[in-house]
């Protein structure tokens, strides 16, 4: 029996990002021969993809839009200065390692910042990265915070400064769900591209 525990918090210096609150201890069985996951392997632990929110074309988009792919998703906000756009970035050299194979990935980004990004803005963010494989999502406050809370995902806007920016301090895991929308992995942003690029292949392979 293999035992993994995510750790409750981990902050990050300069954005003050944060991993869930809530701890989540997951008991494994190890399969003999078996080769294992290099990020945290979570299936049967958390519930499966299910989200209605907008896209940055304007458009409702739902879980069943990327039914067949696999499927990562990351919460952040387009202001982020400095773990949001390191991520998504190295999700997108990811992608290009993965070469042909990325045709059956989708990157989901989720604003907890809908406030200030709109549809029009995520989808600009995002195509700076990866506008073949990358989709911003926003929606309202409530559908942020429903969302958020299935996932164990935590998030506070700062007091805003005096011209009025703020940072929204926010989790910084990476859900990895299968193509038919089962929650399989969970890695972060200081897993190497390797370690995300082996077991991405991994599930693009069942698929």
């Amino acid at each position: 029996m293999l035992f993994v525990t995510i750790m409750p918090i981990k902050f990050h210096r300069r954005s003050r990002c944060f991993l869930a609150s809530t701890a989540l201890a997951i008991s494994l069985t190890a399969c003999h021969g078996e080769e294992p996951w290099r990020l945290v392997y979570v299936k049967g632990h958390l519930p499966d993809l299910d989200f209605n929110l907008t896209s940055g074309a304007g458009q409702p988009l739902r879980q069943t839009d990327v039914a067949g792919d696999v499927t990562l998703v990351y919460f952040g906000y387009t202001h982020c200065p400095d773990v949001c756009p390191e991520t998504l970035a190295k999700l997108a050299q990811v992608i290009r390692q993965l070469g042909d194979a990325a045709e059956h990935v989708k990157v989901l980004f989720v604003s907890v910042d809908p406030a200030r990004d709109a549809p029009a803005v995520m989808r600009a963010y995002v195509d700076a990265f990866d506008s073949r494989h990358d989709i911003g999502l926003t929606g309202s406050a409530s559908e942020i915070r429903t969302l958020a809370q299935r996932y164990r995902v935590s998030y506070e806007a700062d007091p805003p400064r005096a011209n009025g920016s703020y940072e929204v301090t926010h989790s910084s895991a990476i859900y990895i769900f299968d193509a038919r929308g089962h929650a399989r992995l969970i890695g972060s942003d200081t897993d190497s591209v390797d370690d995300f690029v082996h077991d991405l292949r991994r599930l693009i392979d069942e698929t």
